[in-house]
């Protein structure tokens, strides 16, 4: 049975970086992206931002496991540049990351190995300096109680640290939590027994709490 991916790393904001060397420019920038368009997006404004620059080489990691991804050299030799821009994810163990590395020739080849070496450095540059995220992917569940139910509710809740993503509170009041794929069937099962004030031993998938409607969000549409 395969492991279930339920966090990952991404970055929380763009980033730039740079290197030279022998008179070649190479900027770096970093993105946080989770689609192909917001990929061409990103590369159309870089590519306009810096239309005399000779290439515009990229690398990205997009999904939970960072299954799709991409490197492109951009009329470099083959390997030199995406490959160690793309690497640089890697190493960083960060996905829904795009680095475009621009270059503006300086009049000196650099070789091979040089170039690798530049399009590693100038990539690890932005990647450095950029700060990381943990995204949590979880199911949403609701939870509707009457409003007199709001304190105890609440307290179960803060309890067993779930996190919040909506809460309404009213005659009726309705809260909507996180509850991590992993997770998932002991958290609900600790939620109810907190809230019946009983042990989890007492608990199963199908105890019921008269008081608090639990639902997972794609259950109760």
């Amino acid at each position: 049975m395969s492991e279930i991916i339920d966090q990952y790393y991404s970055i929380k904001d763009s980033t730039e970086g740079q290197y030279k060397e022998k008179g070649s420019k190479f900027i770096s920038y970093a993105y946080s992206v989770t689609s192909e368009e917001q990929v061409g997006e990103r590369l159309e404004e870089i590519r306009n931002l810096h239309h005399k620059a000779r290439h515009h080489c990229y690398a990205y990691k997009i999904g939970i496991d960072g299954n799709r991804y991409r490197a492109n050299d951009d009329g470099e030799p083959g390997g030199t540049a995406g490959k160690p821009i793309l690497g640089q994810l890697h190493s960083y163990k960060v996905t829904d990351v795009l680095v475009i590395v621009v270059r503006y020739f300086g009049g000196t080849k650099l070789g091979a190995s040089g170039l690798i070496k530049a399009y590693k450095e100038a990539a690890k540059d932005a990647l450095i300096v950029a700060e990381k995220k943990q995204v949590i992917i979880g199911n949403p569940y609701l939870l509707r109680f009457g409003y007199d139910q709001m304190g105890h509710v609440m307290n179960c809740i803060k309890s067993i640290d779930l996190d919040i993503l909506d809460k309404t509170f009213a005659e009726s009041c309705e809260v909507t939590i996180n509850i991590k794929l992993s997770q998932q069937t002991e958290l609900i099962h600790r939620l109810k027994a907190a809230l019946l004030e009983v042990s989890k031993e007492q608990i199963d998938d199908d105890t019921k709490v008269p008081f608090c409607k639990i639902v997972r969000i794609e259950e109760q549409i």
